[in-house]
């Protein structure tokens, strides 16, 4: 390889969005949207079980494991041959920029790991970790319309990564550097100088000023932070905390949230970055002096987000509003059937 892979490795709404622009600023590096690329194939039956697909998937993982089996080289020449796939795809977009090395924040890699480190033993791992209770609240604001009820029942994303991630910070088998949101923001220069120590490539200041450079055209589009990354030119301190007025505000959002950090490994939290007995206190210190969230402003994104929560619940629910979707589908179907 003539390339080199980078990976931000964090939970949707911990700043990785943020990361990958600073990181894609530099001259060395191309970022871009998140492009899954190692998800399908972490899937595909071999390594992980496959609840559903529009196949017999359990036949099909099972006669992976025998065609492996009779490869010459096993299951390294199964890895060998999802790494060819990934490299060619990552080798041929670089490419196109003259660049050597290919960053990829895709957060669905940290269900991954273990898989990806097979993978990838030799890329660049970057682990971005922020307060769980931060991440929850933004992602409950930024795709639930603030229902913490509905976005834990959507996708219980505490529960769900910390474990994996604290996991691959306790291995040492492949080398990563592990970076707290809230240090970050507040040391920019020094934490970012860190990262490219870690990378193994020159320092560029300019780089932190993220906002002041038009982004590349193949970073523009894709998913990430929506609003955030936008609002700000460089890290900033102002959403470290922003969490704490949610719940003090709203003892249901409270209640919900210690019971999901109860539910969570005290070791793992503590790996994290966060251990059990100092996560409640920003919310401690800021006992009466908290004042209830501002209403949001409404925006294009806002509506569209609102619209698409309503939507959902009143699907799922089935009845009339079901049927006349299915109805609708059937017949883009049938249209598009070539």
């Amino acid at each position: 390889m003539e390339h080199q892979i980078l990976f931000i490795i964090g939970m949707p709404r911990s700043g990785t969005t943020m990361l990958e622009r600073i990181l894609e600023s530099h001259s060395m590096i191309m970022g871009g949207p998140e492009p899954h690329l190692l998800t399908p194939l972490a899937h595909l039956g071999y390594f992980d079980k496959v609840d559903k697909a529009p196949y017999d998937h359990i036949l099909a993982a099972e006669s992976q494991r025998l065609f492996v089996s009779n490869l010459p080289n096993k299951e390294q020449d199964y890895i060998d041959a999802c790494r060819a796939y990934c490299d060619v795809l990552y080798g041929r977009l670089l490419s196109t920029t003259g660049k050597k090395i290919y960053l990829d924040k895709t957060p669905a890699y940290g269900l991954i790991l273990q898989f990806l480190s097979k993978i990838y033993p030799d890329a660049n791992y970057i682990v971005l970790s922020r307060h769980p209770l931060a991440i929850f609240a933004s992602f409950a604001n930024s795709f639930f319309d603030g229902d913490y009820q509905t976005a834990q029942k959507y996708n219980p994303i505490l529960n769900r990564y910390i474990p994996a991630m604290a996991k691959f910070i306790r291995q040492d088998e492949v080398p990563f550097i592990h970076v707290k949101y809230e240090d970050l923001v507040k040391d920019p220069e020094g934490w970012i100088g860190k990262i490219y120590d870690h990378i193994g490539i020159p320092f560029e200041k300019e780089t932190i000023d993220y906002g002041k450079k038009e982004p590349a055209p193949e970073a523009k589009k894709g998913l990430g932070d929506p609003i955030g990354v936008k609002q700000h030119s460089r890290p900033t301190t102002k959403s470290v905390k922003k969490w704490v007025n949610d719940l003090a505000s709203d003892p249901d959002k409270l209640a919900l949230m210690q019971k999901v950090i109860a539910q969570i490994d005290p070791d793992d939290l503590e790996t994290f970055g966060y251990p059990a007995d100092t996560i409640w206190k920003p919310l401690e210190e800021a006992a009466g002096k908290t004042v209830a969230p501002k209403k949001k402003g409404i925006s294009v994104y806002s509506l569209q987000r609102r619209a698409i929560v309503t939507l959902r619940s009143q699907a799922q629910k089935g009845g009339v509003f079901r049927k006349a979707l299915n109805k609708v589908k059937l017949t883009c179907d049938v249209l598009l059937r070539e």
